[in-house]
């Protein structure tokens, strides 16, 4: 069996990779539990010192990794350039902080001192998305090798070379050589890598489908699960909202990655005294993004990672308007080669529709009249998914009242996109998942929290 990396903009073969036999993936995962029993030995400062210098290592080589995940999943340079130096980001932000995370906690009690440490675990499988090729492994991968546990990687099978990137990167920055690996698998194996005794811990980033396969496998064996699952965000908008800044807030997060993060924005709640007015400042800018070769830098928009995806797209958009939405823009496959499918809007969305119920991972708006905000609460918390959300107001305590207490989500955002950010913990609830990554929360994750007590 091979594996291939495909160029969604042109449906053009770039490499094919054998996929790896039990044999050779049995074989990677005693190498890591081995190399976990000296890197759980190595100080804090020595971690750190190789966080930072993997951190400048992606800088410099931004522009090339850039390049791969452009070539293999669509995504725009720029937005891929932006992508490393996040990764740099995470990798200096744990550097500066794991310490200070795992520390000891010193608790009094009746013994002559108690305290709580924070041990590793072990090696943590990680099963990551095509979507964001790099953060998504690095935000997982700083925080976990800073706290001493080793690594393995199952990536999507449409973005090969990006796995075997960054397990380039982490070595070359000097991390023992079997501290993080690739395992080219498919995902048919992924349920016997988990049941390894090797493999302490498993973090999945993916559909909700895969988030509940994964859980379950995991919880036979009793391994601890972090999982980060798909998500259709509400944005809210009150009738008192500045639209210029809350349109332009929601059309970059709709069409952020060509539409496909879970934490895109997706569907958008607006007074029906608002609704001509948002809608037509709306599609204005939708329409005027551009649409074409990733490689460019003036483009804003490119091609969905595989053809499949894009044509489960355009299934849901027209089933959404034989059920009764009104298509405002877009809503045509191009003529062209690739994965293309063009900004496209829809109005007078409503239950039952699949732009209502379901996750529309691509360039996808669906916007949803109401006739106040109590109805606006109700129909943003009207979904399975739980993992973003936004409210636009002038008035920002009516916004963070609404965004603490009211709306239900991992992370609620007022007058500003959703997005993730090291220093904050990032995840879902109900069909989004659970765990945390990022922040002191996310390093706890895959930690033995241990109690000692000297009598």
């Amino acid at each position: 069996m091979t594996i291939e990396s495909r160029n969604p903009a042109t449906g053009e073969v770039l490499a094919r990779y054998d996929e790896m036999g039990a044999d050779t993936w049995e074989a990677i995962l005693s190498q890591v539990e081995v190399a976990f029993r000296d890197w759980r030995q190595t100080e804090l400062e020595h971690r750190a010192e190789l966080l930072k210098r993997l951190a400048k290592l992606l800088r410099d080589r931004r522009q090339q990794l850039a390049e791969l995940m452009t070539q293999e999943m669509g995504k725009p340079i720029t937005q891929s350039v932006a992508e490393v130096v996040k990764c740099a980001w995470v990798c200096e932000y744990y550097a500066e902080r794991g310490a200070d995370f795992l520390a000891a906690e010193v608790t009094e009690t009746d013994a002559r001192c108690s305290f709580v440490t924070f041990e590793p675990l072990g090696p943590v499988l990680a099963v990551m998305p095509w979507n964001f090729p790099l953060w998504q492994v690095l935000r997982f991968a700083a925080p976990a090798l800073m706290a001493g546990n080793t690594a393995v990687l199952k990536h999507a099978s449409n973005v090969p070379g990006s796995a075997l990137a960054i397990e380039t990167l982490i070595r070359d920055a000097g991390f023992p050589s079997d501290c993080f690996r690739t395992l080219l698998i498919s995902g048919g194996q992924v349920a016997d890598v988990i049941a390894s005794p090797q493999v302490k811990a498993v973090t999945l980033t993916g559909s909700t489908q895969a988030g509940r396969a994964v859980a379950e496998q995991a919880g036979r064996h009793l391994k601890k699960t972090v999982l980060e699952l798909g998500g259709s965000d509400a944005y809210l908008i009150l009738e008192d909202a500045d639209l210029d800044q809350a349109v332009a807030s929601c059309v970059t997060s709709r069409l952020i990655n060509n539409g496909q993060s879970c934490i895109a924005a997706k569907r958008f709640i607006v007074p029906r005294t608002l609704q001509k007015e948002f809608e037509e400042r709306f599609v204005d800018l939708m329409r005027s993004k551009v649409l074409g070769d990733p490689m460019e830098e003036e483009t804003e928009v490119g091609p969905l990672a595989r053809e499949d995806l894009r044509d489960e797209l355009h299934q849901q958009v027209e089933r959404s308007v034989e059920a009764g939405a009104h298509l405002l823009l877009g809503g045509t496959i191009p003529d062209r080669k690739g994965a293309w499918y063009p900004p496209t809007a829809l109005t007078h969305v409503k239950p039952g529709m699949p732009a209502y119920d379901e996750e529309l991972f691509g360039p996808v708006a669906a916007i949803i009249p109401v006739d106040d905000e109590a109805e606006g609460i109700r129909v943003a918390n009207d979904s399975e998914f739980g993992l973003g959300a936004a409210v636009f107001t002038t008035d920002h305590e009516r916004g963070e009242a609404i965004a603490s207490k009211q709306l239900e989500a991992g992370s609620c955002f007022v007058n500003d996109l959703v997005r993730s950010d090291p220093r904050l913990p990032f995840g879902g609830i109900k069909d989004s998942g659970y765990g945390r990554e990022l922040s002191h929360f996310g390093i706890r994750e895959f930690v033995n929290v241990k109690t000692v007590y000297v009598s």
